[in-house]
């Protein structure tokens, strides 16, 4: 196998030991920290096998450091929660397992059916309430874009980046057709105002409607445990069977959830429904104004050159400063998608400057259309 490859792998396993053991010792969750520790050790005893491959090609190569964006990871989950560290490693136990597939398959061996099983640990710790996880405002802020990872530091970089795109499209639109710097900045303006009241009205109704559809479902919930407890008890043992429980111990966890009506409704709250009482607790004004600032934040980089420069000066510096957030954006994703940060940003900054130049084409030949 390729050195470099090896070796990145050898950099995966190490940053993956460093985030798992770095979690499990701020929990206060017996359970759940034995559990992060042991996949801390797991990943520590295949960094040590994937060293030994690295030795055979490059003898002099020792353990490496957790990389510097591993425990940038960290800190930023002060900030932002846990659960986006857990979110992106459950990505690379999906990936892990993939690859542990793929080579099996290429040399003829036989598929156990164990190779997700760090997956679904990882799954479930993710699932886990006991989880501490920091990050109170902006974890509100994370229902519009939970197709790409569900986490508030995904959110929030999304968020700032569908300002910086849309504005800096819009504004080089309008500076094509070589209008004003008071038309610009107004447009500009228009843009940003009218680009962030939709996220945040898109925030509040979608947290809201949600907030809702929950409430309806346990209402209904709560009337069918108080109508059937029996039946309702059945079927979560049942769901405890479908899980890979035993008949005894699904009917035994069963027994202990309905020990009393408190306890049976939240039990089937989070087996049943699948809905997380933390999305109950969310404030869809706390969203709303989340998404405004975040929109808004990202809108200003390209106007904001316009209010003290004119003509060509002022574009440069909207494009220069648009590029240095669109790169900053693209590094910021590199968290979550483990891709150099050079090419996550400049990948980004093309992205965005080709959107800003067919706008800014469109203009020139709407301005020329006019002047003519």
């Amino acid at each position: 196998m390729d050195l470099n490859k090896l070796k990145s792998q050898l950099q995966t396993e190490v940053d993956t030991a460093f985030l798992y053991d770095s979690i499990a010792a701020i929990q206060t969750d017996t359970n759940l920290k034995r559990v992060l520790e042991s996949l801390a050790n797991i990943e520590k005893s295949h960094a040590h096998h994937m060293l030994i491959k690295v030795q055979e090609l490059q003898p002099s190569t020792q353990m490496p450091m957790p990389s510097a964006r591993a425990k940038l990871q960290l800190k930023l989950g002060k900030v932002f929660g846990y659960n986006s560290i857990i979110s992106n490693l459950s990505n690379i136990e999906k990936q892990f397992a993939v690859n542990t597939i793929k080579n099996k398959l290429e040399n003829g061996e036989k598929i156990s059916g164990f190779e997700h099983n760090h997956l679904k640990i990882i799954e479930a710790v993710n699932q886990n309430q006991a989880l501490n996880i920091s990050g109170g405002f902006l974890s509100k802020f994370e229902s519009r874009h939970k197709s790409v990872g569900g986490n508030a530091l995904r959110a929030a970089v999304l968020g700032a980046n569908d300002g910086l795109v849309s504005n800096m499209s819009l504004v080089m639109g309008v500076a094509g057709a070589a209008v004003s710097n008071s038309t610009i900045l107004l447009t500009g303006s228009a843009g940003l105002l009218a680009g962030a009241i939709s996220m945040a009205l898109g925030e509040w109704l979608s947290v809201q409607s949600s907030k809702e559809l929950y409430e309806n479902q346990i209402a209904l919930e709560t009337e069918e445990l108080e109508a059937s407890p029996e039946e309702e008890k059945k079927e979560l043992a049942l769901l405890y069977q479908a899980k890979g429980m035993s008949v005894a111990e699904a009917q035994k966890l069963a027994d202990k959830a309905f020990e009393t009506p408190a306890s049976a409704i939240e039990t089937l709250i989070t087996e049943e429904l699948n809905i997380n009482k933390e999305e109950l607790e969310g404030s869809a004004w706390e969203a709303a104004i989340t998404s405004f600032v975040l929109f808004a934040l990202g809108a200003i980089i390209p106007l904001y050159p316009f209010i003290f420069l004119e003509g060509v000066n002022a574009i440069y510096l909207s494009i220069g400063s648009s590029v240095v957030g669109l790169f900053t954006i693209g590094s910021a994703i590199t968290l979550f998608t483990g891709k150099s940060i050079l090419f996550s940003g400049c990948r980004q900054v093309i992205f965005g400057l080709a959107a800003a130049a067919v706008t800014y084409g469109i203009g020139a030949l709407i301005g020329v259309s006019i002047a003519g």
